[in-house]
């Protein structure tokens, strides 16, 4: 019997880690609803420690995940590792992952620590955490740059101490896959008790490598668990690609001769909803998940593809999510095939009460657009409206007007917090007099440093438009998403998005990459 490769996703904390990914709880659970149903062994929810905001959202997740192992970061000191286990009580399956710097450059600049005062830090801290959390893990920051020698003392000393996975991370990108994998196997063959802890990897894409030197760690190294994240997401260049390197395994277990428990059905839902929320939007070329992935241009390849799929497919789309039949729902459908819809979607909302907010909001599309399409529904649901906490910042009606010649203007009103506001502007377009109306009022000072529009679907101008807004102040960067067939509509909702995530002010403690 093959191997199981464990698949630890950490969209939901080294993911968010991207400029503008922030999420708010109700996002974070919802997906990490939907990395249940994908099968991920481990959860890792948050940083528990680093903010309220996140420690409510690693205790929500724990508090409704009941098949995947729910994780917590935590730096190695007792405070943190207290948080994440507070924040991981009623979670049936829960793990602790501490970490501290190892390598010369950060123990020197950035932790001013000597190394043995590292190697205490680290043999304490998993002590601690054993004590509170049966699964432990720990990882050494910025490992595959750390001395050889003195990382093989750490990883000793805390297996010792109890660490049931030990996680090599290449912070930022560094490695190549031949020494990458030398690297893993000869640290396993140098500790004399590695055999009583999981080996993992966690690869950053500075140089477009991560899944590869994952898979080298994996293949090379005997690693036994990859950190990952959905669509690639993270800060700089990204993570490891978990559809790339569960697909990789699967496609070629003649090379490999692992197995992972991952219900592959569930990655384009994922990547979908990921991509949705954070509103990174996946290139179309993109390995699996992309919009591109099983298109055929080419008459050789098409020819080819209708005589036999696997002259040019290695694996089937309907595998991994994609589905030719995109359309789901008409303005006549009642209810019940609404929520059924949301079911087959894997889309789980906490009350009827949001299930009757995303039905009036899909009513009220469906009379503004004869078809709608999965992604519609997605992108509905999606909606801050939708979700249980208030916000703070809500669009109630806005008028614009454009004629050849004439500068547009804009009438807005809009909510903040209980009182109502009207502003009028004019701008170079629409879209610039709607937020500079928006913003004549609200004065948040913030910079627009990013404005994207996006086709939910395709093929038809009645398509929605999906709006992702990027605001940057005072070093905090947040994305708003809004989607509307209207797409000066849309630009508003998402501007106002992301205004209510600057108003949130979570801020957040710093994490390894």
């Amino acid at each position: 019997m093959a191997d199981q490769l464990i698949i630890f996703d950490t969209t939901l904390r080294d993911g968010e880690q991207s400029p503008g990914a922030s999420m708010t709880k109700d996002e974070k659970l919802r997906i990490a609803r939907q990395l249940e149903r994908l099968r991920v062994d481990v959860i890792e929810a948050g940083f528990a420690a680093s903010s309220n905001g996140d420690f409510e959202a690693v205790k929500s997740i724990a508090d409704h995940i009941r098949e995947s192992v729910v994780c917590s970061l935590a730096r190695a000191n007792d405070r943190d590792i207290s948080r994440a286990a507070e924040a991981l009580r009623s979670a049936p399956r829960s793990r602790i992952h501490t970490f501290i710097a190892t390598s010369a450059l950060h123990m020197e600049k950035k932790l001013r620590m000597t190394p043995e005062q590292v190697y205490e830090q680290a043999r304490l801290a998993v002590r601690f955490a054993r004590n509170l959390c049966a699964d432990i893990e720990f990882s050494p920051e910025d490992g595959y740059r750390s001395d050889p020698d003195f990382l093989c003392r750490v990883l000793e000393a805390v297996i010792d101490e109890g660490a049931t996975t030990i996680n090599i991370p290449d912070t930022v990108g560094y490695a190549v896959p031949e020494l990458y994998g030398s690297f893993i196997r000869s640290l396993r063959e140098r500790i004399p008790n590695a055999d009583r802890a999981v080996w993992s990897v966690h690869c950053h894409n500075d140089l477009g490598m991560a899944v590869a030197n994952s898979l080298a760690g994996v293949k090379l190294g005997g690693a036994r668990q990859v950190e990952c994240t959905i669509n690639g997401l993270g800060e700089r260049a990204g993570n490891c690609s978990l559809e790339e390197v569960v697909m990789a395994v699967r496609t070629r277990r003649d090379y490999f001769g692992l197995q992972v428990n991952i219900d592959t059905t569930q990655i384009v839902p994922a990547s979908r909803m990921v991509s949705q929320t954070t509103g990174f939007v996946v290139q179309p070329n993109k390995a699996v998940v992309g919009a591109n992935a099983f298109a055929h241009a080419s008459g050789i390849h098409q020819d080819g593809v209708l005589k036999a799929r696997d002259t040019y497919e290695i694996m089937r789309a309907e595998d991994v999510g994609w589905s030719a039949n995109r359309i789901v729902l008409g303005k006549l459908s009642g209810r019940n095939a609404f929520k059924q819809r949301l079911q087959e979607l894997g889309i789980e909302l906490e009350s009827e009460a949001e299930v009757n907010a995303a039905f009036a909001r899909f009513k009220d599309l469906a009379d503004r657009k004869s078809e709608i399409f999965d992604e519609d529904i997605v992108a509905l649901v999606g909606d801050e409206s939708v979700t249980s906490e208030r916000e703070y910042y809500r669009l109630l009606s806005l008028s614009q007007r454009s004629e050849t010649g004439e500068r547009p203007q804009a009438d807005v009103a809009f909510a903040v917090g209980e009182h109502e506001h009207h502003a009028h502007s004019q701008g170079n377009g629409p879209v610039d007099a709607v937020l500079k109306a928006i913003e004549s009022v609200v004065e948040s000072g913030a910079e627009l440093v990013l404005y994207s529009v996006n086709a939910i679907t395709s093929g038809s101008t009645e398509s929605q438009g999906e709006v992702t807004v990027r605001l940057q102040l005072g070093g905090r960067v947040v994305n708003g998403v809004g989607a509307d067939p209207d797409i000066v509509v849309a630009s508003a909702k998402a501007y106002l998005a992301a205004l209510n995530k600057l108003h949130a002010n979570l801020d957040r403690v710093a994490a390894q990459g």
